[in-house]
């Protein structure tokens, strides 16, 4: 696999089962990348591990005083080079592209497993870990993926040479085959306690970012209740649990790293003794000397590679596991696209769960007391449900019976908080759509005149507004603006089927006003499902419908709905317990008195304000 060949047309399913079933397959799926930096790794180590064997044959010539072998020791050291050279060149090519490749194949398994869950991601993994997958812990696993060609290149080689050393010169030969085991299993017992320690900076990593992510995405709140420096405090405090611990790991390291300087020194008087005695006793030849020497030296370089194979190992780890458990989330109702593709269906929108029904081409505005109910609700009528349920029909339809693109092509629900990634106005609504809404009509649907006078006067460089740039997540909008942007983009995709979860929640009545009324224009023969509870959104609605503790209670218009049901009136008007039964107890009140006879006082106003409306 090359890089130029990414993105991969399939990246293939993971086996999330755990973290190092996931790493066993990104290295099955890589096997040609593997196969090909073992194949350069051997060539570079192998050349460099050559050297001394052809350092100790010109020695020995110039000792002998043969010019035939100081030639054949000078023609196997040109080789040895090129091979070195072509062998690095290549296996850090490949080992690049490996790191790369497996990269993205983690990012694009990520993203389309964000893509599969959608909103309810975020709702069962904190949206700081997903943030810290697909950064920093892609680039682990990546790491290990492209060290361990590397670390088997390096093990055949120290196989390799200890063969030749045994059968180039035994005595001395021996000692190298029983001592180069040793120091490469040295370090096992200090394994455990460096990778937990690994893991432990990982996992304060880990949650240093996920709130870093939450506090930069709450903090236009922040600033508006002061709360800035309680949370820098915190993310402060967080900060130096993160550096103790890569404090301590990194002296696990650096005992390590350490042993393993030491105890090949070690091993290189014990050879460089044992072979002067040899020498001495004529068993052994200065060339035979110096080459075995030099080959001690030479294999430290491969011996390093064991130690980079458990430091990628520890920090690949927990990442490998953070990205698996991310990997591993179902949707709860799995849609299996039994249905053909191409069947795209239409009709009445209905939940069985709930009881609500979503007539096709009227606006039906949702009130829910529970926000966080709305949310979910709002979930379940796009096809992606937080909780197990009775599938939503579409035209008799379950929509888990669509193909995922068919259903979402279907169904788009913009939640409450909706993010604008960065780039021109133009990019950002160049989403699929129908073409029958322009984003002429949407943004003036949306009320964004404001906002792309604002753009354009922000913009140096442009004065069409589609060319303005908004920056990442829309920061440098206002609340509302971004609200109204986000609904414009809905709006010009131009589903069958639009669900809205508090729209207009961000902006003053005046425009809200006008928003609900472009809304239902623009949507005209096209089923829309909005969440709110403002009157002014309400009170342009086909049908109200009011869910109460997971079920439908009400259905009706909105004046009527205010007169006759006190649940409804206590969510739209916010009114309290005590008030409500201040209101129930006016008119007997009033017809002891002798005052009023047929309802409260509110009903009265609210019936003059009609009658001035009819008038009108």
């Amino acid at each position: 696999m090359q890089i130029q060949d990414l993105p991969y047309p399939d990246p293939g399913v993971p086996d999330a089962r755990s973290g190092p079933r996931f790493l066993w397959w990104l290295f099955r799926n890589q096997l040609d990348g593997q196969l090909k930096a073992l194949a350069w790794g051997l060539l570079h180590f192998l050349s460099v591990s050559a050297l001394p064997f052809c350092v100790g044959v010109a020695v020995q010539a110039v000792v002998d005083r043969s010019g035939t072998q100081l030639a054949l020791a000078g023609g196997l050291l040109v080789l040895c080079c090129i091979g070195n050279a072509l062998g690095d060149t290549f296996l850090h090519r490949t080992a690049v592209t490996n790191w790369i490749t497996a990269a993205a194949r983690v990012q694009q398994v990520l993203a389309r497993k964000a893509a599969q869950l959608g909103s309810a991601l975020t709702r069962r993994v904190a949206a700081g870990e997903v943030v810290a997958v697909s950064t920093g812990d892609v680039e682990k696993i990546g790491w290990f993926v492209e060290a361990w060609s590397r670390f088997t290149a390096a093990a055949v080689t120290l196989v390799v040479v200890c063969v030749g050393l045994v059968v180039y010169q035994p005595a001395l030969g021996v000692v190298i085959a029983v001592g180069l085991p040793l120091l490469a299993v040295a370090v096992l017992p200090l394994l455990p306690r460096a990778t937990r320690r690994a893991d432990f900076q990982r996992e304060k990593a880990g949650r240093a970012t996920e709130l870093a992510s939450d506090t930069v995405a709450g903090l236009r709140v922040l600033r508006g209740i002061g709360g800035e420096e309680l949370f820098l405090d915190r993310y402060r405090s967080a900060s130096q649990e993160v550096r103790h611990a890569a404090v301590r790991s990194a002296r696990m390291w650096s005992l390590i790293s350490a042993i393993q300087v030491l105890l090949p020194g070690l091993l290189l008087i014990a050879v460089v003794w044992y072979g002067v005695h040899l020498a001495r006793q004529g068993r052994v030849t200065v060339g035979e000397l110096v080459t075995v020497y030099s080959s001690v030296m030479i294999l430290t370089y491969p011996l390093r590679h064991f130690e980079e194979i458990a430091m990628a190992y520890s920090f690949s780890r927990p990442s490998a596991r953070r990205a698996a458990r991310v990997l591993s989330l179902e949707r709860v109702t799995d849609t299996d696209g039994s249905r053909d593709g191409s069947e795209m269906p239409s009709g009445d929108l209905y939940d069985p769960a709930t009881g609500l029904l979503a007539l096709s081409g009227r606006l039906t505005a949702v009130v829910c007391g529970d926000p966080d109910a709305a949310g979910r609700l709002a979930e379940r009528l796009g096809g992606h449900p937080s909780e197990e349920g009775a599938p939503v029909l579409l035209g008799g339809v379950p929509l888990d019976e669509l193909p995922l693109d068919n259903a979402r092509t279907a169904v788009l629900v913009q939640d409450k908080d909706p993010v604008l990634l960065s780039g021109t106005l133009r990019e950002l609504f160049d989403v699929p759509r129908s073409g029958d809404v322009g984003a002429e009509e949407a943004l003036a649907a949306a009320q964004c005149a404001d906002v792309l006078a604002a753009l354009v006067q922000g913009s140096l460089d442009t004065e069409d507004p589609m060319e303005a740039h908004i920056t990442e997540r829309g920061r440098s909008l206002s609340g509302g603006q971004r609200q109204r942007i986000a609904l414009a983009r809905s709006l010009v995709t131009d589903p069958e089927v639009l669900v809205l979860d508090e729209p207009t929640s961000a902006v003053d009545s005046h425009t809200e006003a006008r928003i609900a009324e472009g809304v239902r224009n623009l949507r005209e023969g096209r089923t829309t499902v909005v969440f709110t509870s403002s009157p002014l959104l309400l009170d342009r609605a086909d049908r109200v419908v009011l869910v109460h503790e997971g079920e439908v209670a009400a259905v009706g218009v909105h004046r009527e709905l205010v007169h006759a049901e006190p649940r409804y009136r206590a969510v739209v008007t916010r009114e309290t317990e005590e008030e409500a039964a201040r209101d129930e107890a006016l008119p007997e009140k009033a017809a002891r008195q002798g005052g009023l006879r047929e309802g409260s006082a509110l009903n009265d106003v609210l019936k003059e304000l009609e009658e001035i409306e009819e008038s009108a």
